[in-house]
């Protein structure tokens, strides 16, 4: 475990709506909210679920079988969405250097390793130096989410030991899956990061609860949006959207110490940053009464096995010529 440089400090949920659809747009956003964050005194900033180029929101409202309304907006999303690494990465990963700050954002992710046609929902991990340190990307998407994103597999679920803790995160209802929030305490999480597109009830609560059952500083961070950040241009927005209220999210970005309290937010209705002060005391004093990877384990009778090999969809064997029967043979 490194050495920790801060025994109190702060952390910030960014909640803000993308530039809907437009990837270059967002990640000037992101950037500047990143600054703005930073002068705030926050040395961890999280920012919302798949914020660039904006979570795909519509297929809570189409239904499944408008194909060429989702074919639309899909290649629309693709064009706009990140490869990892990249130019994005680059550019976002200089903004938490100029911020001094660990950085945790959501994208749409292109599965650059292979068609580049398909999407995973994904959270980047940046340090302070701007390098990036990882990414995550969703195990499950949710209901009408497998209309646009893949499941990730295990070998991006971790956590990073960085100064200020040991930082993880899981996204919007991955939250749910007691398996992989085990996971993460398992690795000794401290600094844990949920972006999201959820809000009210009882999302506040899964934030109290696993911060409570973690022992950790959860950071909840949701997209504020109204239907005027939807440019027009979008026939689905008057097809589907003419009676939905003005606020399509509403936030409820929130931070939670590891006793279960919120201490700051949840912000509803606006735009804003939130900022919260971490100490690193609360991360131990806590854990006297419940500690779910140590005294409160039991392995003798419950254990977990994660694999985090790499799902490749291929793997391509190289032939090389064999000099006796001079006929390729495979390596």
């Amino acid at each position: 475990m490194s050495t920790r440089a801060l025994d109190a400090f702060r952390v910030a949920a960014v909640q803000a709506a993308p530039v809907f659809l437009d990837c270059a747009a967002t990640v000037e956003k992101a950037c500047a909210l990143t600054a703005d964050a930073a002068a705030r005194g926050a040395k961890l900033i999280v920012f919302p679920e798949a914020f660039v180029p904006a979570y795909p929101l519509w297929v809570w409202w189409i239904p499944a079988g408008r194909t060429r309304e989702l074919r639309e907006l899909y290649a629309e999303l693709l064009e706009q969405s990140v490869v990892v690494p990249g130019p994005v990465t680059e550019r976002l990963g200089a903004a938490a250097r100029a911020a001094r700050a660990h950085v945790v954002i959501g994208v749409n992710e292109r599965n650059a390793e292979a068609s580049g046609a398909s999407l995973y929902n994904t959270i980047l991990f940046f340090g302070p130096d701007g390098r990036l340190l990882g990414k995550h990307r969703k195990l499950v998407p949710t209901a009408g989410e497998r209309l646009v994103h893949a499941q990730g597999d295990g070998s991006t679920l971790g956590v990073y030991d960085t100064p200020l803790g040991r930082l993880g995160g899981l996204i919007c209802w991955e939250n749910y899956m007691p398996l992989a929030r085990y996971a993460l305490y398992a690795w000794g999480v401290e600094l844990y990061a949920a972006p999201t597109w959820d809000r009210g009830e009882p999302w506040l609560s899964t934030l109290r609860h696993v911060a409570k059952e973690g022992r950790c500083y959860v950071i909840g961070c949701a997209i504020a949006m109204r239907k005027a950040d939807v440019p027009d241009r979008f026939a689905f927005k008057a097809k589907y959207l003419d009676t939905v209220p003005e606020w399509l999210n509403a936030g409820d970005s929130a931070i939670v110490d590891p006793d279960g309290r919120m201490i700051a937010g949840p912000a509803h209705d606006e735009e804003t940053i939130i900022v919260a002060e971490v100490r690193r005391e609360q991360l131990r004093g806590p854990k006297w009464q419940l500690d779910v990877t140590g005294h409160y384990s039991r392995p003798d009778v419950l254990q977990l096995v994660v694999d985090r090999r790499v799902r490749g969809v291929m793997r391509a064997d190289e032939l090389v010529k064999d000099s006796s029967s001079k006929r390729p043979r495979r390596r």
